[in-house]
């Protein structure tokens, strides 16, 4: 790995996340956010790949910019939303690499883990995912679960649970959450009950 150029993408990545104009106790968004993942990452995959760490710090490179307010409020305009982000990110950081000489199997290894392809397949864009619940349930869970009902909120943790591996899983439990989170949390991975028996 050239250090150097590492450095240099990692800035570039975090000079266009300052850009966002959200901020959180006057740190832009997008830029904790990146962060986060990164220190997610060194802690959960500390031998990552280079692709892999560049991938952590883009995942929301520019998210603002196509805001969820351009698509339809329901089920099929999300999906529509988030695909186009998807690739949205794996552009802007594709750019950012290539203006830097990365060679295109590294970009193209960056931007396959930003579209969040092969996930049961590829052992990085497992760890992506991983760390991409993991900041979840850290640092969002708690301002996200008041605002929807209690059957929703079991079924977003079924489903984040089910993209996580067994590492991604230890570490979710060691998490510090509230009693009503850790209650919630509880419920979600409760085996459903089976037929009884006769």
């Amino acid at each position: 790995m050239n250090k150097d150029r590492f450095s240099e993408a990692i800035r570039r990545f975090d000079a266009a996340n300052a850009a966002d104009p959200n901020q959180i106790e006057g740190t832009a968004v997008q830029l904790l956010y990146a962060r986060r993942m990164t220190d997610w990452l060194s802690r959960l995959y500390p031998d990552a790949s280079e692709a892999l760490r560049l991938a952590a710090r883009s995942q929301h490179i520019r998210r603002w910019q196509i805001p969820r307010s351009q698509y339809p409020i329901t089920r099929g305009g999300y999906h529509q939303w988030r695909t186009a982000l998807y690739s949205f990110h794996a552009e802007e950081a594709g750019r950012i690499l290539s203006d830097l000489g990365y060679d295109r199997e590294t970009i193209a290894g960056v931007q396959s883990l930003l579209r969040k392809e092969k996930l049961k397949s590829n052992s990085d864009m497992q760890a992506l995912e991983d760390v991409i619940c993991l900041v979840f349930l850290e640092f969002e869970l708690a301002d996200f679960a008041p605002k929807h009902d209690e059957g929703k909120m079991l079924t977003i943790l079924r489903r984040t649970w089910a993209k996580m591996s067994p590492r991604g899983h230890e570490a979710a439990l060691q998490l510090n959450y509230s009693p009503e989170l850790k209650a919630l949390i509880g419920k979600a991975l409760k085996p459903p009950d089976g037929p009884k028996a006769p």
